[in-house]
């Protein structure tokens, strides 16, 4: 079973929290008459925190430090070089996990309060995690999983930190984002700009690689790759994301449309249809779409 991705959520919770507070009064007043007042807004919080523990708390008993839970057998699975791996193919030997769900929980279980959890996943993290894996893992869900989780619980780490009298957080997640990073930066190294889809986080772009990509995944890495460009002072990271997102933009239709698949060597369309479909989502979602630099392209 796929978890959801906290790492956006966690901003799309936080933009609607700040959008709530802006409405203020009347808001309250609307939701209480059509019956979601403040019982029923505790209870449903109350719920939210319980299944959060239920998925985490069993993940930790059963999974941890791999990916992924199998909830229905306890089993685990190391499924980041299977996403986006339809057909399974060059399947790593010796990947053991990189705790990526305890990655994606950071977010939560700082905007959860959980601060002794939270330094504790940190804590093991920076003593144990490594990038210096042979495996090969597809860029735009490592990169809206990993190193998005990882952005979003430094930044929100940082806004807390001051409630932590043990002060354990010292920039550990921010360094290990700028280590997965550097990774990904072998993949953009085309004639187009355009990324590779796959990148082995060993060893680069592997030989005989796929030169076919999605929409998504070429133009819709700016948000991660530029939050840590702002976060670290390299400007490597936005640099090769925004070099994509201006081609694939160049690449659009005269109705100002981009199809769902091109080829990263020549800039070409594979497949034109253009659509809300698998492939094309990310990059057209409304939260993506409103961060896109568009004075600059």
């Amino acid at each position: 079973m796929r978890s959801p991705r906290p790492a956006r959520l966690a901003a799309v919770a936080l933009l609607l929290a700040a959008l709530a507070a802006a409405v203020g009064a009347p808001a309250a007043a609307a939701a209480s008459r059509d019956g979601y007042g403040r019982t029923r807004r505790l209870r449903m919080r109350g719920k939210v925190v319980e299944m959060f523990y239920h998925a985490y708390d069993n993940y930790m008993a059963y999974a941890f430090p791999h990916d992924e839970l199998k909830p229905l057998t306890k089993g685990f699975t190391d499924s980041l070089s299977e996403l986006g791996n339809l057909n399974l193919e060059h399947l790593p030997q010796d990947y053991n996990g990189s705790a990526l769900t305890l990655v994606e929980s950071l977010s939560s279980l700082v905007v959860l309060g959980n601060l002794t959890e939270f330094d504790r996943g940190v804590s093991w993290l920076s003593e144990n995690l490594t990038f210096d894996v042979d495996a090969r893992v597809n860029l735009f869900e490592c990169n809206i999983r990993l190193l998005g989780g990882l952005i979003s619980a430094h930044i929100l780490a940082k806004d807390y930190s001051s409630q932590n009298k043990d002060g354990v957080y010292q920039n550990q997640l921010l360094r290990l984002a700028e280590n997965l990073g550097s990774r990904f930066l072998p993949a953009f190294e085309t004639p187009t700009g355009l990324p590779y889809a796959w990148i082995n986080l060993k060893y680069g772009v592997m030989e005989n690689e796929t030169t076919e990509t999605s929409t998504s995944g070429c133009g819709s890495l700016i948000l991660e790759m530029g939050a840590l460009s702002r976060l670290t002072g390299d400007p490597r990271y936005e640099a090769a994301a925004l070099r994509a997102l201006r081609k694939l933009w160049s690449m659009r239709s005269s109705l100002n449309l981009v199809g769902s698949t091109l080829d990263v060597l020549s800039g070409n369309w594979i497949e034109y249809s253009s659509g809300i479909g698998a492939g094309t989502t990310s990059y057209a979602s409304p939260l993506g779409v409103s961060l896109i630099p568009t004075s600059n392209l």
